[in-house]
């Protein structure tokens, strides 16, 4: 039997025993066991070290909540550090290690520093080390000097460097109501509002659901409350309407009722299942939430309060009746509230001898009386615990008589023998999550704490997190939550019976003990009572401003039981009542999120990859796939031994010859919809829309509000009051950010709605001159003739089956057109026509290709549009009305914007048959030796088969005015230097005969 096992009791499976490693020593617990529990049940009072003092920590809580005993899992050379081990579930082969200390846990060198007093105090490193005012390390020089030192011994886990092999999980989920905590106020509502036919999914973070009534030792209706919440659960889990999530953490609350989670899927397994995840990323969105996410229990601030053996009442109780082990053997309990009573009689039927009761209320009920004979504890009240005694475990505590009106001791002080002392300062509410959501939390001056906020989002609270601590209580509010949520009333029914111990929930004002020695109110930061008055004295006076001076609350554990004894310390420091003093807003995550998992299966890239529909068909037949942005596309479809040039010259030739298919499903969509429409998009636009046919498409040219140009692309009218924008694919998120600014703050007056539809869409475009019989060899319900289909036209049909929208418009010069189908259908479509062009000789093309062809054509595309050109630069003046404003049209004419000199759109052809490279600069005299007096550069290239030679696009100045002279290209960085000849940017049919058919 381990030394502090119990023999009977708890929720894990005596039957299966678990060996594990804990800094090399082997150890062995049970299934159901926490790595905490297991190694107090082994004897192991010492976790860790604290963070700046190292000084020795034991374990204080037995959940999410923990500060002190943090370690780091190894998995193979994966390191995870900084992992409470209340929440490790052991397995076979699990190693963990202690942290923040060398050479061992036991005797760690870094302990010195709790010699440095008042030295290492808050605010230190601002002090200490900003350097004497003379001498070779004076100034910054001195902090130059010491920040090497101090980086090395700050932290506390030591990251790995292996990468992770672990595979993540991303999960978008939708429920009518979602169900935070799964204690009895939580099954109570995921029941009733699950009865009322709403889908509902319940989260819970433990690896059980039941909550306290896993441990409280309460019986429900009848039956052991572990019991009746597992029958609870199990009901529960036969509804088709709700999901179970266990071992899922929600951590933020958003707006729009979108809340994230964090299921961890195998951190309690050897290894994870076939496929199966680590971890698994939730976005959950809720019509409604029900918070029943219940409370954490506070420490008291007193001298040594953080010695190994000292612990939270509840977090002992709970090792007892849920894992079966003692914290310690002779327990002192030290209190300001009737709940450290139910804990001290638990604790005594669990085995363990209860020594004392100290109660700092002068004053107690003759119920709490009766459960301390029950604990056969003798009762101190009007006591405090003033210092406690042994080393790396607790041997004894001291008490002293207490004035809780005025604070002050009397008397002599006495020490008591004892192995563990359990504190208990009251409760605060888990309010993290409503915090998030908006609003201010509100001060309860009975309860000592800090109640959720008035909701400004669809949510509910039930149970401990409203401040109600009964699980009677607790019960009715579930079921009255969960009734609300789902927008039910239902009928009078009874509610489950509860046998609790009884207790006044409410706690004495008393938050620290004042007495010689140092006393701990952010036990993992080792921020000190005396450090908060530090801080006041110092001017730090508001919340925030002491938060960051002393760093309380800004550990891993975010201050879940530091935050109220720190502010009531602040409070009485600054003569002023804690409401006044307010509190931080809690902020997300609510607990660590590892990063694996919001990347997910994005893993590898810090952006986003953006697939077309037809992403799989180019994969499987040959395409070089090129990142565009976020959006991977074919560059090639290249044969066996060709070349980049050689395949795309093919592709362009064949397009020219031909027919040619290109996947346009990249390009930027939004739905311009309202009776406004036109009259916006005349606004939006250079030229006009409002007269645009139903049925008609238009390209367009929008200018930014300096008037530069900003993108180009063509707009459908597809009913009177619904156009369908097309934009460049580098700009689609641009131009959004673009109309909806000009919607919401310019002329919020418009009645317009503008949405996002691009990946609503797959696009294809065919080009060449088969193109049209192509079109028709499989399209039904619709002609395709010029008069059916003329230039700028739009019709509806069908392609094996599949409704598609054709608009006859061309950006590489040929007669083309552009087929869009619903994006699920993209590759149907796509397969379709490239089946129906075989016999006309249909190639597929690439985007290399595809900028060969608008090369040739002289379109221009970003690479021109680059933020610095305007309409007439790109020779597009004539899209500039002068019979309405539009956005740009107050500074299109500025004096820089059309003076001689600026760079203007031309073409060049090189005159020695090499290559040409974008971004080479064009001279006018050429100097190999001393490149200068650059007169414009390129902007895209190619080798075009149309003409036989390498071409470009450039912006020069004064380059209309140039057409038909020589220059030379300066390329000293790609050593290219050569002869060229400036020319027009249209190469190819500049009188559209080809693409107007």
């Amino acid at each position: 039997m381990s030394p502090r096992r119990t023999d009977a009791g708890g929720r894990i499976d005596r039957l299966r025993t678990i060996r594990f490693t804990f800094d090399g020593a082997p150890y062995t617990g049970h299934a159901g066991d926490t790595l905490a529990s297991a190694l107090l049940a082994n004897g192991v009072t010492l976790f860790g070290r604290s963070f700046k003092y190292h000084r020795p920590r034991g374990v204080l809580t037995a959940g999410i909540e923990e500060p002190n005993a943090l370690v780091t899992v190894l998995r193979g050379e994966v390191r995870e550090p900084n992992v409470a081990a209340t929440m490790v579930e052991i397995y076979d082969g699990l190693t963990a290690v202690s942290q923040n200390r060398f050479p061992s846990l036991a005797w760690d060198v870094s302990a010195a520093n709790q010699l440095g007093g008042r030295l290492l105090s808050a605010g230190f490193y601002y002090k200490t080390f900003m350097g004497p005012a003379i001498g070779p390390l004076k100034s910054t020089r001195f902090w130059m000097f010491c920040e090497h030192f101090i980086r090395r011994a700050a932290g506390l886990g030591r990251a790995g460097t292996t990468a992770d092999t672990a595979r993540y999980e991303r999960m978008n989920a939708f429920c009518d109501v979602l169900v935070v905590g799964s204690g009895p106020a939580g099954l109570m509502a995921a029941r009733a509002a699950a009865d009322q036919g709403a889908r509902v999914i319940l989260s819970e973070l433990e690896p059980r659901f039941g909550g306290s009534a896993n441990w409280s030792g309460e019986t429900i209706d009848g039956m052991p409350g572990a019991d009746w919440a597992a029958r609870a659960a199990g009901q529960l889990e036969g509804y088709d309407n709700v999901r179970l999530l266990p071992r899922t953490t929600v951590w933020g609350y958003y707006d729009g009722n979108t809340l994230a989670a964090l299921e961890r899927v195998a951190d309690h397994k050897e290894r994870p299942g076939k496929g199966e995840p680590r971890h698994r990323y939730w976005i959950i969105r809720a019509k409604s939430v029900v918070l029943a996410t219940g409370s954490f229990e506070r420490p008291l601030v007193f001298p040594g309060n953080d010695r190994p053996g000292v612990m939270l009442a509840h977090a002992a109780e709970r090792y007892a009746n849920e894992y079966g082990v003692l914290a310690g053997n002779r327990i002192a309990l030290f209190t300001n509230n009737d709940s450290a009573y139910r804990s001290a009689l638990a604790l005594k039927k669990a085995g363990a001898a209860i020594v004392a009761i100290v109660d700092v209320r002068p004053e107690l009920s003759g119920r709490m009386r009766e459960l301390a004979d029950e604990a056969e504890a003798k009762i101190l009240f009007g006591h405090a615990v003033v210092a406690t005694e042994g080393g790396k475990a607790l041997s004894g505590v001291k008490v002293q008589r207490f004035d809780m009106v005025n604070g002050a001791l009397a008397g002599e002080a006495r020490s008591i023998q004892a192995d563990c002392l359990l504190m208990s300062g009251g409760w605060s509410p888990t309010i993290h999550l409503a915090s998030q959501a908006g609003a201010k939390a509100e001060w309860n001056a009975a309860r000592q704490a800090f109640l959720p906020p008035k909701p400004t989002q669809q949510w509910l609270g039930a149970g401990a997190f409203t401040g109600s601590f009964s699980t009677a209580e607790a019960i009715a509010e579930g079921r009255a939550a969960g009734l609300s949520a789902a927008g039910g009333t239902g009928v009078p029914t009874a509610l489950p019976v509860v046998e609790a111990a009884p207790g006044d929930p409410d706690p004495a004002p008393v938050f620290e003990i004042r007495a010689n020695g140092k006393s701990f109110v952010d036990f993992q930061h080792d921020v000190t009572a005396e450090d908060v008055r530090l801080a006041h004295r110092e001017g730090f006076v508001s919340v925030e401003h002491l938060k960051r001076y002393t760093t309380l609350g800004m550990a891993t554990d975010q201050g879940k039981s530091s935050n109220i004894p720190g502010l009531a310390i602040m409070a009485e420091a600054l003569g002023k009542p804690i409401p006044e003093v307010g509190t931080t807003r809690f902020r997300p995550p609510f607990s660590a999120v590892s990063i694996g998992s919001l990347a997910a299966e994005r893993f590898g890239d810090l952006r986003p990859e953006r697939l077309t529909p037809m992403h799989d068909w180019h994969v499987a037949n040959g395409a070089t796939m090129y990142s565009a942005g976020l959006w991977y596309r074919p560059m090639i479809y290249g044969h066996p031994g060709e070349t980049i040039e050689q395949a795309y010259v093919r592709e362009a030739r064949a397009t020219r010859e031909s027919a040619g298919i290109v996947d346009v499903s990249t390009l930027g969509k939004i739905a311009v919809q309202g009776p406004d429409a036109a009259e916006f998009l005349d606004r939006v636009y250079t030229n006009m829309f409002s007269t645009l046919a139903v049925g008609k498409a238009r390209y367009g040219l929008m200018l930014r509000e300096d008037g530069l140009a900003f993108d180009d692309g063509t707009t459908w009218r597809l009913g009177e009051q619904d156009f369908l924008m097309t934009t460049t694919t580098a700009n689609a998120g641009k131009v959004m950010q673009h109309l909806e600014y000009f919607l919401d703050v310019i002329w919020p007056e418009l009645k317009v709605h503008v949405t996002s539809v691009t990946d609503e869409w797959a696009g294809a475009a065919i080009a060449g001159p088969r193109a049209r019989e192509i079109l028709a060899a499989c399209l039904t319900g619709t002609a395709v003739d010029n008069a059916t289909l003329p230039f700028m036209g739009i019709v509806h049909g069908k392609i094996s089956g599949v409704p598609v929208m054709i608009c006859r418009l061309s950006f590489s010069g040929e007669m083309a057109f552009e087929v869009y189908s619903g994006a699920g259908y993209g590759t149907h479509v796509w397969e379709a026509l490239i089946e129906a062009g075989k016999p006309f000789g249909l190639v597929t093309y690439g985007l290399e290709a595809l900028g060969t062809l608008r090369i040739e054509k002289g379109h221009v595309t970003g690479a021109e549009i680059d933020g610095r050109t305007t309409a007439r630069d790109l020779h597009l003046d004539w899209m500039l009305s002068r019979k309405k404003p539009f956005i740009g049209s107050a500074m299109m004419d500025r004096e820089g914007l059309i003076a001689p000199g600026r760079l203007e759109l031309v073409g060049l052809i090189s005159l020695d048959n090499q290559p040409l490279n974008g971004g080479a600069h064009i001279v006018e005299a050429l100097d190999e030796a001393n490149p200068h007096d650059s007169i414009g550069h390129i902007t895209a290239c190619c080798y075009s088969p149309t003409l036989g030679k390498y071409i470009a696009l450039a912006l020069v100045k004064d380059g209309k005015a140039r057409r038909g002279t020589r220059a030379h290209i300066s390329d000293p960085l790609r050593n290219r230097f050569g002869p060229v000849e400036i020319v027009s940017n249209h190469f190819f049919d500049p009188d559209g005969s080809r693409m107007h058919g």
